[in-house]
């Protein structure tokens, strides 16, 4: 019936961003499956064979459900400063980078952070693809997973420093780069 499961992990970020990073964790499955007359017709075939379907999914109720999350933004544009286009990979990537220099202002090395965006409930996605030649993507962390707060600071002032007005609205980092 072509039926086929990965392992199972106790926890999961998504991404599994380090590739190797989720909780993993021995168990059982006891699982029953139905046939549905008519079935695969429900579900709409994209390719060259009818056969060529995906499943969908509702997910499962389980807790703790989120409320506040921290969301960090990459487009497809790499370090370097490189475009490619529409690339999703790439954007994603950025997006996880910058959560990782991000969280790391508060205390967790480079390497934790890494470690824990493979394995904590995040959520990533694809939020944008219509900003030719750009891919949007963004990786949702909950706050409740921290034992401290790590939203930017109300004030703003903390992110102010090292920027400075050049023109009428238009300002300069010292790392360089013009911010609007």
């Amino acid at each position: 019936a072509n039926l086929s499961m990965g392992d199972m992990h106790m926890s999961q970020g998504d991404g599994e961003v380090s590739f190797c990073g989720a909780i993993e964790m021995s168990g059982f499955l006891d699982l029953r499956c139905s046939v549905i007359k008519g079935g695969m017709k429900m579900l709409p075939a994209i390719g060259p064979s009818p056969l060529n379907v995906n499943p969908i999914f509702e997910i499962g109720p389980l807790e703790p459900r989120y409320s506040e999350w921290l969301v960090f933004e990459g487009i497809s544009v790499d370090e370097k400063g490189v475009q490619h286009y529409l690339d999703a990979s790439i954007a994603y990537k950025m997006a996880v980078l910058k959560c990782i220099k991000y969280l790391s202002q508060f205390g967790y090395s480079e390497e934790q952070v890494y470690l824990l965006l493979s394995c904590c409930p995040c959520e990533g996605r694809i939020s944008g693809i219509v900003d030719v030649p750009n891919a949007v993507c963004t990786l949702a962390i909950p706050l409740a997973i921290f034992d401290q707060d790590v939203r930017p600071p109300s004030d703003l002032e903390h992110f102010a420093k090292g920027i400075r007005v050049v023109e009428k609205d238009v300002c300069i980092s010292e790392e360089g780069g013009a911010i609007p």
